[in-house]
């Protein structure tokens, strides 16, 4: 398994067929002076830049980004442009007050990512950017008892918090056939606030849009401090009144910030493109993403050129938050996630795999994403989204333009926004407890399919995970 080109084109499928030359923009000259500087040139550093520039195109605006935009995970993503946030509505309640304002606050902040799916799409449209979009939704299936008492479970606590069948419905087993045929079927979740995109076309024309409106995208540009006032670099200083941090699962690599985010790698398969013979055993019609309602995480979806991706959790956390190129892949891993696809859709039995890849995506230790400024140092940042980013960047560009440029909207007071997560604990204590939160889900699922009811081990490490 593997991909077929070498540098920067060939860290995955994505990267492959962005159609976009992948040479490096040229590297900051020296000092300079601007009014934001963003850190970062992946999703969450590329929108606060468009929008920011939409906003006041006067504004002096640099890039800084240590390899090229959409090295990391926007552009090595599983392709979800969903409503997912990391934190549930209970958690977003709570972290706004709790009470009937809290409630609203959450559910806010719950549309607010409802709409972000459309503006991602509607951005990319207006800007000319061909990323593949497709909005089918996302399907979930229920392929044991305890799965579908978790699906059950799931679509009850949305009609508590007055979520309808709009926003997520159950589906039996025969509807759930007719989106995606996965063995063992017995029924699903689905949801239509998600679209399906290629993550590095979107990526890399973003970087092109903000471009053509005069931001400064500096590549082979690594900032190794963040202060008030400044971003410093390998080739000089950056004076600005506002520094952004947008640098997700790479946190850790800045002076101070080794705790702040845990980078933990998500892996990757695509197969060749398979026949419509075998699209018609499948589904996914409407290029629906799809998951199951297993304990430890997986995702897909249908690519443009009749692909399937897939991938999933399960590779280790590294000690001392260490991001490597070798651990972009894991045999064993791609291994699993073969054999799970395959016991998944037994129609793929010896499909070959052409790509497959990994990244390190960024985990707060709350789980929850967060945005915000501070303004007595001019400090902003954004991230944390748990594998959720592909929208929550968007939204994260939006509300960093009305918090910087001042503007008082109702994006600067969703909950999410200001919130400061916990440091993660020293190592070897974030070693150990990473690594076995990600056991206790294998096992987790594991024991499932042993008692065929909702794990034990899943419902006591859950408070530690979230």
């Amino acid at each position: 398994m593997g991909c077929a080109l070498s540098g920067y084109a060939g860290l995955s499928l994505w990267h492959e067929t962005a159609g976009s030359d992948w040479t490096p923009r040229p590297a900051l000259p020296g000092d300079t002076d601007v009014d934001v500087a963003v850190v970062g040139g992946g999703l969450t550093g590329l929108w606060t830049a468009y929008y920011l520039a939409e906003a006041d195109p006067s504004l002096r605006i640099a890039v800084l980004e240590s390899e090229v935009a959409g090295f990391g995970a926007s552009g090595r993503n599983g392709g979800w442009c969903s409503a997912l946030f990391p934190a549930s509505l209970d958690s977003l309640s709570s972290m706004a007050g709790g009470g009937q304002a809290g409630r609203q606050a959450a559910l806010a902040q719950h549309a607010a990512m409802r709409a972000t799916v459309d503006e991602v799409v509607r951005a990319a449209a207006a800007e000319g950017i061909d990323a593949h979009a497709a909005k089918g939704g996302t399907v979930v299936l229920a392929r044991s008892r305890a799965q579908l008492i978790r699906a059950a479970a799931e679509v009850e606590h949305a009609r508590s918090w007055g979520r309808g069948e709009d926003d997520l419905r159950l589906l039996g087993a025969t509807k759930a056939k007719t989106v995606l045929r996965g063995s063992r079927t017995r029924g699903a979740t689905y949801t239509p606030d998600c679209a399906v995109l290629h993550p590095a076309r979107l990526v890399r024309g973003l970087a092109e849009a903000v471009e053509r409106r005069g931001v400064r995208l500096h590549e082979q540009t690594r900032v190794t401090r963040i202060e008030p006032g400044r971003a410093v670099t390998e080739h000089g200083t950056v004076r600005a009144g506002t520094v952004v941090r947008a640098t997700e699962g790479y946190t850790a690599q800045l002076d101070g910030h080794r705790r702040a985010v845990a980078p933990v790698y998500s892996l990757i398969i695509a197969t060749e493109p398979l026949p419509a013979a075998t699209w018609d055993e499948i589904g996914l019609s409407r290029r629906e993403t799809f998951s199951d309602h297993r304990h430890l995480v997986v995702y897909g979806q249908r690519t443009a050129d009749d692909r399937l991706v897939f991938g999933g959790r399960g590779a280790p956390y590294h000690l001392g938050s260490r991001i490597k190129p070798e651990h972009d892949r894991d045999e064993h891993v791609f291994a699993g996630l073969y054999a799970s696809l395959v016991d998944l859709f037994p129609v793929l039995t010896g499909t070959r795999v052409t790509h497959a890849w990994g990244g390190a995506l960024g985990i707060p230790r709350d789980w929850t994403a967060s945005v915000g400024l501070d303004r007595s140092t001019g400090l902003a940042w954004a991230g944390g989204y748990v594998g959720d980013g592909l929208s929550t960047t968007n939204l994260a560009g939006r509300t960093l333009r009305d918090l910087v440029l001042g503007h008082d909207t109702e994006l600067v007071r969703l909950p999410w926004v200001g919130h400061r997560s916990p440091l993660w604990e020293r190592e070897p204590l974030r070693w150990l407890g990473i690594n076995a939160g990600l056991r206790a889900m294998t096992f987790a699922d594991a024991e499932e399919s042993l008692t065929r009811r909702p794990s034990l081990v899943a419902r006591a490490v859950s408070p530690l995970l979230h």
